[in-house]
């Protein structure tokens, strides 16, 4: 092991990455409070800073993935879709199988300049979480308690906010609901043959209430849908501790 790798590893540095990524995003926290006196005098304003400041904090993972780890994620799309990438608003379909696949989707939002505003379908429990769930909360993420009687009126209205935003955004879902193992696939698949639905091999089956209505919602203001699946190579199950560690992952991922 060379010396960086060798610093990569050591918990002091740890630490103080995690020192610095505490202090940094409640600070960025606190600021995204002040914002708030914006939102009756201009939400657009409101809007187009939040962007910037949750940018700010989830940079930082990214950082710690491309950079830290030296994660390589290689991209797979077709030539005439890759130049739309960024410049169109966009739902994006996430397969779950792994630990870290949010941040090789927020990989993906960055190297096409919307990971400031990326958006995410989330657990109502996480925007009572500091520093991500709060500047999820500033972003007008969509949050929700898995109840759909009791969540139908609410993640409507909260899409249809997303109809007049300033920026470009990527709408991500990972419409499986739940990280793939292998106990939840033959749960699944029971399931899919209890209803008369095609078996998948690498995926569980999909919940589809969350998708239709995300579409119907920001119909005419998404101008595509990207179908993305995401492998590692050599069977590796990267881990946050993996990358945190510094450890070196390959991913793929395919877009179309």
């Amino acid at each position: 092991m060379d010396i960086v790798g060798f610093l990569k590893s050591q918990f002091i540095c740890h630490l103080l990455i995690c020192y610095i990524f505490i202090v940094s995003g409640l600070i960025i926290n606190f600021i995204q409070l002040f914002t708030l006196i914006l939102w009756p005098i201009n939400k657009q304003l409101f809007r187009r800073i939040n962007c910037r400041l949750a940018y700010c904090i989830s940079s930082q993972m990214v950082m710690l993935l491309e950079w830290w780890s030296g994660t390589n994620c290689t991209l797979y799309t077709d030539p005439q879709s890759y130049p739309k990438y960024g410049k169109e608003n966009a739902i994006v379909i996430l397969n779950h199988n792994f630990e870290i696949d949010f941040l090789c989707g927020w990989n993906f939002c960055e190297r096409f300049g919307v990971l400031g505003s990326a958006k995410v379908l989330a657990k109502k429990e996480l925007s009572y979480m500091p520093i991500i769930g709060w500047m999820w909360y500033f972003l007008e993420i969509v949050f929700c308690k898995r109840k759909w009687e009791e969540d139908r009126k609410t993640v409507i209205q909260k899409l249809l906010n997303l109809r007049d935003y300033p920026e470009n955004f990527w709408f991500l879902i990972h419409c499986e609901g739940t990280r793939f193992t292998e106990q939840k696939h033959q749960i699944s698949m029971q399931v899919a043959e209890a209803k008369g639905l095609p078996k998948l091999k690498y995926h569980l089956l999909p919940r589809t209430k969350g998708f239709a209505v995300t579409v119907q919602c920001l119909r005419n203001v998404v101008s595509a849908v990207y179908d993305s699946t995401l492998n590692f190579r050599n069977n590796e199950n990267p881990t946050l501790l993996g990358v945190l560690n510094g450890k070196k992952y390959h991913a793929d991922l395919y877009v179309r």
